[in-house]
Formats: C-alpha cells, structure tokens, sequence
C-alpha cells in the first residue's frame, strides 16, 4: 500500500519544498553572521550532506544487494530511499546555493551546497541502479 502512494507523496513533498518553502528558505538561509558561527546556511548544509552521504551508502548497499553479493534480499527498498535520500539531498543543496549572498567563508553554506549538488546525484544513481538491476532480477 505504501508503494502505491509514494509518487504523490513524492510530489507533494517536492510541491512542498520548491514551491510553497522557497521564499521561507531564502529569507531564513540569507542572514548575515559571524564567518566561524553555526549559521543556518552551514547547518542546512551539513544536514543535506549527512542525508545524502546515507544515501550514498544505503544506495551502495542496495546495489551489492541486488547483485547478490550481500545478503539474501534485492535491495528494492533500500534502493527507493536512497533515491529519495539523494533527491532531498540535492534540492536542499540547490536552495542553500540560491539562497547563498557570498562566496566560502561569509558563512552562507555555498561550499556545503555545492558538496550536497555532487553527493545527491551520486545518490541518485547508486538508488537508480540499484532498483533498475532488482526489477530485472524479480
């Protein structure tokens, strides 16, 4: 049942994100603060990379899975939250990176979001394999 209603979760959680929660993001992620604090824009950021690093792994997992070399199972479910791990990962990098008024160092999280525009889609792709290569095995 879950399965059924993922891609209108799917789109209305991306509904959420890209249009109703910008204009909030931007303004949140675009205050000036000290070079070295903990500022929004570098906490969005290492949230988004951490996400994205799991589902870098979970993807990995998912993939070694459903070639056969870990476990017993295909690695279907694993392969969909990698994905989702990694679409998250990069849309939160993406609005940190718009949001973003300087360059590295002015505490804005630009460095962070261009990590997160390179680890989300690596994500992607393992999650991507993983669930290509367990439809052809079921």
């Amino acid at each position: 049942m879950f399965v059924r209603h993922l891609p209108a979760t799917a789109a209305a959680a991306l509904l959420g994100v890209l249009g109703l929660a910008t204009p909030a993001a931007a303004h949140v992620l675009a205050q000036p603060v000290d070079a070295y604090a903990l500022t929004t824009g570098r906490l969005w950021s290492v949230v988004a990379a951490l996400l994205g690093l799991a589902g870098v792994v979970i993807g990995g997992l998912a993939l070694a899975r459903s070639a056969g070399r870990i476990g017993t199972g295909t690695g279907r479910r694993g392969a969909i939250v990698a994905l989702a791990a990694g679409l998250a990962c990069t849309v939160i990098g993406a609005l940190v990176v718009a949001a973003a008024e300087g360059g590295p160092g002015t505490g804005y999280g630009i460095v962070g979001g261009y990590i997160d525009l390179v680890v989300g889609p690596i994500a992607m792709v393992l999650g991507g394999l993983a669930l290509a290569r367990s439809r052809r095995t079921a």
